[in-house]
């Protein structure tokens, strides 16, 4: 027979053990990228040589997509099949931002022979900056029409920054003014990590401030001192942990590796594959 005594013991042990269960699950979960992928250009030079032996090291570091202007080989269908074969999605293309609608159409056809859904324009200026009102309300006009243009041809569509869109004009920065004056259905951004901790924002709150509007993170490293030079992703001083939180908990899904001036880029993809694999967030 149960007596109250045993009935509160146990019962007290049931609520301790349902609280101690409960703590448990509300731990916050540790979270790692399950894809990543690079920017052809970083291996540009390799490339040029046996290019599917360096793609098929780029598989076995781990690399399952990949961000390129074009394709090598015979065809772009025989490209896309290759890299089906290994293993690596090609994921967005780049177009020309003054590029007229004939050059347009080339571009649009290419990205979609390779099986990509977005494209890139990685330079959205005129000019070589630094930029006043009068470029930026040129460049939002320009990447208005230009999204249209790729959401009309079944593409989404985002422009690549620069430090230089972090550089105040004569009301707040460009960088904004872009993000406020572009359609926020049709114009998204590819945000370059490093370029906005080069132009002295910072990359969290710029990733928070403007949520939803994100395709694509470019994963570069800063290397220390004054110079704020270029370094392979995990050998510099960018703190990529709770920049992948935000992004996961934003639904972000395309996380490309990309290093400019890069001397080797083999060993970069390496060490960036290793850091990124290992990385908690």
């Amino acid at each position: 027979m149960i007596t109250r005594r045993k009935f509160i013991t146990g019962s007290a042990a049931a609520i301790a053990s349902a609280a101690f269960v409960t703590e448990i699950f509300s731990i916050p979960q540790q979270n790692r990228l399950k894809d990543f992928g690079f920017i052809s250009g970083i291996i540009s030079k390799e490339l040029k040589g046996d290019w599917k032996a360096v793609l098929r090291m780029a598989a076995s570091f781990g690399y399952t997509e990949i961000e390129t202007g074009g394709y090598l080989g015979e065809s772009a269908e025989s490209y896309l099949a290759f890299l089906n074969e290994i293993g690596i999605k090609p994921i967005a293309g780049g177009i020309n931002f003054t590029a007229t609608d004939e050059e347009l159409m080339k571009s649009f056809d290419l990205i979609s022979k390779l099986g990509m859904k977005i494209a890139v324009t990685y330079w959205p200026w005129y000019t070589g900056g630094p930029f006043g009102l009068d470029e930026c309300k040129r460049s939002a006009e320009r990447l208005n029409t230009l999204g249209k243009k790729c959401h009309d041809n079944g593409l989404s569509f985002c422009w690549h920054n620069h430090d230089k869109e972090f550089i105040p004009m004569e009301k707040g920065l460009p960088f904004d003014y872009l993000m406020a004056n572009t359609d926020s259905n049709i114009v998204k951004c590819e945000l370059d990590i490093y370029w906005v901790a080069k132009g002295g924002a910072d990359p969290l709150s710029v990733l928070k401030m403007y949520g939803g509007r994100y395709i694509i993170l470019h994963i570069k490293d800063m290397a220390p001192g004054e110079g704020k030079d270029f370094e392979c992703p995990g050998s510099g001083i960018i703190d990529f942990r709770p920049i992948f939180r935000e992004a996961y908990s934003q639904g972000i899904q395309h996380y490309m590796v990309e290093r400019d001036n890069v001397p080797d880029g083999i060993a970069c993809l390496k060490s960036a594959s290793e850091y990124l694999k290992s990385l908690t967030f």
